[in-house]
């Protein structure tokens, strides 16, 4: 195992695939890693109540880096602002602009700015976030570009060089599962599966090979056709 970097890491982790994956991602790279989670009013609280099985879990497994403590905010004011199929009891809808209505404006830009505003108290250096632009939803908050220019006005902002990690931006939901089982083997590809949370409706109900979820919302099929597509090119080598 290679020396970690020694630079102080934070996660933004939600409690789904992506932002788990992230956190081993950091774990196995630098030497001390926190994590931060927001209330926002999220219409389910499933992906929250996910967070601390996580963390226990990667916990448990052995890495570089240490991981230390979690942070919870609440930021309801998104629910505030309303509109949001993530916010409100409404069906998931295209909207006249073209983006789903599971978009919620400016989230990540405040949870990167909050993060920020942590990682200064902290003494943190590294910001972590499950941002892709290959397998999601059209959401601009989510954009490589959007998020070179955060980092350029956080660092100034605050007067202190930060760097915003997306350790999962130019890969799609197959490579995240293919670079959970890198990280972590079996056990994290089975934790991530079990105890990781990516269904817009919030069912947990019934578990598929790919996870807890209803099995029909965007969330559930892009996450069942990562798993799909990693279990037939990759799991077979893995046994």
């Amino acid at each position: 195992m290679s020396a970690p970097d020694r630079r102080r890491a934070l996660v933004l982790l939600s409690g789904g695939q992506d932002s788990a994956t992230c956190l081993a991602w950091a774990l196995a790279r630098y030497a001390h890693v926190e994590t931060i989670g927001f209330d926002y009013g999220q219409r389910h609280r499933a992906e929250l109540d996910c967070r601390q099985r996580l963390r226990a879990g990667l916990q448990a497994m052995p890495w570089s880096g240490r991981l230390g403590p979690d942070h919870l905010l609440t930021v309801d004011v998104l629910a505030q602002l309303g509109g949001s199929a993530m916010t409100e009891e409404v069906a998931i809808a295209m909207q006249q602009d073209g983006l789903p209505n599971t978009f919620v404006p400016g989230r990540n830009l405040l949870f990167f700015t909050l993060a920020a505003a942590l990682a200064y108290r902290r003494g943190l250096q590294v910001l972590v976030g499950g941002m892709s632009e290959t397998d999601y939803s059209g959401y601009p908050d989510c954009r490589d570009n959007t998020l070179k220019a955060l980092q350029v006005a956080l660092s100034l902002g605050l007067d202190r060089p930060l760097t915003l990690e997306t350790p999962l931006m130019w890969i799609d939901k197959a490579g995240t599962w293919a670079l959970a089982h890198q990280l972590g083997g079996d056990a994290l590809a089975e934790l991530i599966r079990r105890d990781s949370h990516t269904c817009y409706l919030g069912q947990r109900d019934r578990l598929h090979d790919w996870g807890y979820g209803c099995g029909r919302c965007p969330a559930c099929e892009l996450r069942a056709q990562g798993w799909a597509q990693w279990a037939e090119k990759n799991r077979p080598a893995c046994e």
